[in-house]
């Protein structure tokens, strides 16, 4: 089918995309508190984007204190593919997708502007 002809999801094909996506943020988040062995940061898995075809995931999580962010996304890089597996054991999907991790700072530039609604009284 040529690409321009493709309909976007809705329906049943959207809500079962939803069901993925929470499905994997559940899981690894259990997954990395139970993997992840660092004292004293606290890991947030906020958001699972899969990309229809189920290809790609862009994984968003939350990291406090800050500074330990670069850490703790090099440990889910490497976590990455041992992830993959136990989902496959533990999931009913067929196909796991490339997990793309990020940082989501919601809650950093929230804070900020709330320092700064603060600043303005």
């Amino acid at each position: 089918m040529n690409r321009k002809n493709k309909k976007p999801k809705t329906g049943i094909a959207k809500k079962k995309g939803g069901q993925i996506n929470e499905l994997l943020r559940a899981e690894l988040a259990q997954l990395i508190e139970e993997r992840l062995e660092l004292p004293g940061t606290l890991i947030t898995v906020t958001r699972v984007d899969s990309s229809p075809d189920l290809n790609y995931a862009k994984v968003s999580v939350s990291v406090l204190p800050e500074k330990y962010t670069g850490t703790v996304l090099e440990q889910l890089r490497k976590n990455t593919s041992g992830f993959a597996k136990t989902l496959i054991k533990k999931t009913r999907l067929r196909h796991i997708p490339r997990f793309n991790w990020q940082v989501d700072d919601t809650e950093v530039r929230a804070a900020e502007i709330d320092e700064l609604f603060k600043q303005l009284k």
